[in-house]
This record gives C-alpha cells, structure tokens and sequence, in this order.
C-alpha cells in the first residue's frame, strides 16, 4: 500500500528491452533504504525491487505492466516518481493507493493560476464513473483532489486538479504538458462499494415480489 505521498524522482538507465523484464532507476543516493522483495510505486505502479546499488534500484515488469500503464512508453533518461511502500504505522498524507493502474489518461491542457498549475485530464469511462468533485485520484502516483469532473455523452469524462508549488517542483508533473500520457488510479474504496452494492442494486432491479421473496429466504 501507498499513500500517494511521492517522496523522490528517478531517470531510466536501462529499459525492459535491454535487460529483458527489468527497468533500472537511477535515484538520489541513500534514497532506497529497503531489501529485495520490496514494493515501490513507480510512476503509480506497484513493481517489486530485485536489485539495487548505491543510486539505483531494478524493478520486475511484465508484459501486461507495459500494456496498461506509461511504462511501455519510457525512454531512456526519462524522469519517473518514485514512493516506497507505506508502514502499518506510517501517517497517511494523501489517500490509500494500492498501486495498480487502472487506466492511462491524457492531458488536454496546463495552466497557472497565481501560485497554483492547473491541469486537465481526460479520463475514460472505467475510471470516470469513479471521479467526483472533492474526491481523491492518484496521478502519476501522486494523491491529488479532483475540483471538477465534466461528463461526456460517451461515459469518458474531463477532471480538473490542481497542483501546489511542491507537487510541481518534486514530481514529474512539472514535464506536464498537452497531449502526454498519466497513470490513473481511482479511490479503491469507492471500487469495492460498488462491487459490495451491485448484488442489492440488481434484486432491487426486479420489482418488489422478487425483492420480498429473496428477503424471505434470506431470513428462512
């Protein structure tokens, strides 16, 4: 689990296509203070670390990995943010993030306002119907507000965040621009209430004689 907190940036030394399955991230020394087998989220996905050196870490991905997520798209020197798992006793400063990607989405415009940047995203359907005003969404792993959501016809949807000074200058989000690629995570807790309530959702579908009988064999 994560917080969404990102805690450093690192480049691409070597991709997946060099060193079949492995991506090699050159960190700030002394960042990377863990042991094999550890979770970091790059980027906002979870990947396991099976070596590290002083300044760097190699992390395991698969096909699918590069698939769903920007990964596939990283060149070499490409900056990427980078937070280590989060303890059982850690403060949680953003909101729970497990990790895994849900969809990518893409910017559509970069704008400042005073001391703020403000950038909008379109999102797709499978992450849109999880996106409201006021509510959390991991960008690129970073935890950040969503302050508005516009829904399109076709179920996609276009949020608006807001960024602060710090966010800008200690993740990837200063390289933001029109048309670039993000990693999308939606509230997990909003995901397992809708699978939780869809079972009640359908029986109440089907009228209220089903309803009541399903509710008397429930209490049989």
């Amino acid at each position: 689990m994560f917080a969404g907190i990102v805690s450093t940036t690192a480049r691409v030394s070597a991709l997946p296509g060099a060193l079949p399955g492995k991506l090699v991230l050159a960190h700030q020394e002394g960042w990377f203070r863990g042991e094999l087998g550890d979770s970091v989220a790059v980027s906002g996905c979870c990947l396991t670390v099976i070596d590290a050196g002083r300044g760097w870490i190699a992390v395991e991905v698969v096909p699918e990995t590069l698939r769903r997520t920007t990964l596939g798209a990283l060149r070499l020197d490409d900056p990427v943010n980078l937070e280590a798992s989060l303890p059982l006793q850690g403060a949680v400063g953003g909101h729970l993030v497990s990790g895994h990607v849900d969809a990518t989405g893409q910017i559509v415009a970069v704008s400042p306002e005073v001391n703020a940047v403000w950038v909008e995203i379109e999102v797709s359907a499978s992450v849109a119907r999880y996106c409201v005003p006021q509510g959390s969404i991991a960008v690129d792993g970073c935890s950040l507000t969503l302050v508005t959501v516009a829904d399109a016809p076709s179920g996609s949807a276009l949020i608006r965040i807001s960024l602060i000074p710090h966010t800008v200058a200690s993740t990837i989000a200063s390289g933001y621009g029109p048309g670039a690629l993000v990693n999308l995570e939606a509230d997990q807790i909003a995901k397992l209430v809708e699978r939780l309530a869809i079972p009640y959702l359908s029986r109440s579908n089907q009228g209220p004689a089903r309803g009541q009988a399903e509710a008397q064999r429930t209490c049989a």
